[in-house]
């Protein structure tokens, strides 16, 4: 797994989350999506941190972070 598909699944996962506190809430099937994204993330931790200091460093809501941030080479 890349950084970069991380990337869109914190990213699926922070719209999903939203999507619950939301009026009307969500479907049975986005919940289980929900889950399912939380348990591939589990299993690679060090990427998930990766991606989540990268948005630290740039100083970016992790909604902002592009492909390109999280693949760019520290300077």
């Amino acid at each position: 797994m890349s950084l970069v598909e991380v990337l869109g699944l914190l990213q699926r996962e922070i719209a999903i989350d939203t999507a619950m506190r939301q009026p009307g809430g969500i479907r049975i099937l986005e919940e289980r999506e929900l889950r399912q994204l939380r348990e591939v993330l589990e299993c690679v931790p060090h990427l998930v941190h990766t991606v989540l200091a990268t948005a630290d460093r740039l100083e970016l809501p992790l909604e902002s972070l592009t492909p390109t941030d999280v693949t760019q080479p520290e300077l």
